[in-house]
């Protein structure tokens, strides 16, 4: 494994945490509850501190001077490889937890593999983040379960809200050659092993919620891999990069 990909990889998981994180931020002062409000901001948090982590990770291995704040506010939106599924707009609350839940379900599977990594900080960085993971994975499985179980109306959203992201699921398991580079080095994870352990969790809790599996037969992927997102992820990035590109080389 290159040094370039070994950067690639750990950007990958950063943008995942940073563009989820701030999803989760615009949901501040406008959740459902006071609870619910400090909850997600604690979510948010957290996922942004996993981000840092793994971005100043990424920039001492590159070794070009990019600290956390280059790489999270000085890229244009072709270089960011989060998954399709985080970019996606928070919609109604429905929509947010089942977003959050399909991604944090497969976040702790990755970051469970990756305390195993022979990148050390990487493990240390996914020990550390994996107790934060294991409570949004609680969480957001909580809110399935009580929505799907709760009012026909709940019901009725949560159901359209997990028809509306399933199809970008399929993209969370796909390798390529960074993936494959990474793996083969001790470094990564081999995303398609997770993917039993990923639905047999997932339909565990829609069963207890009373949903069944999304029927949708779309996919979309290109994200991680590629670059190629929706045009949500441009608009989330004018607000996140706006006080560095309108006041560069500012400290906060």
């Amino acid at each position: 494994m290159n040094k370039d990909q070994h950067v690639e990889f750990l950007l990958r998981l950063g943008d995942n945490s940073l563009v989820l994180g701030h999803r989760l931020s615009e949901w501040c002062g406008h959740a459902p509850v006071l609870e619910e409000d400090i909850a997600m901001t604690n979510v948010a948090l957290d996922l942004i501190g996993q981000a840092r982590m793994l971005y100043s990770h990424a920039g001492e291995i590159e070794g070009k001077g990019r600290d956390e704040d280059a790489i999270a506010y000085l890229r244009d939106v072709l270089d960011w490889r989060n998954c399709l599924l985080v970019e996606q707009p928070n919609g109604d609350f429905a929509d947010t937890m089942a977003r959050q839940f399909l991604f944090d379900v497969w976040n702790f599977e990755v970051f469970s593999a990756l305390t195993k990594s022979s990148d050390e900080q990487l493990a240390a960085i996914a020990a550390k983040a994996l107790k934060e993971i294991s409570y949004h994975r609680r969480h957001s499985g909580d809110w399935v379960i009580r929505l799907g179980d709760g009012t026909e109306e709940s019901r009725a959203k949560m159901i359209a809200a997990l028809d509306r992201v399933w199809g970008f699921t399929d993209e969370l398991f796909q390798m390529d050659d960074v993936d494959k580079a990474a793996l083969a080095a001790g470094i990564g994870v081999d995303l398609e092993a997770l993917r039993p352990a990923w639905e047999s969790h997932v339909g565990a809790v829609l069963a207890e919620a009373g949903l069944e599996k999304p029927s949708v037969t779309w996919s979309v992927k290109g994200g991680r891999t590629k670059g190629h997102h929706s045009e949500h992820l441009g608009f989330l990035l004018a607000e996140l990069q706006f006080m560095q590109r309108a006041y560069p080389n500012s400290n906060w």
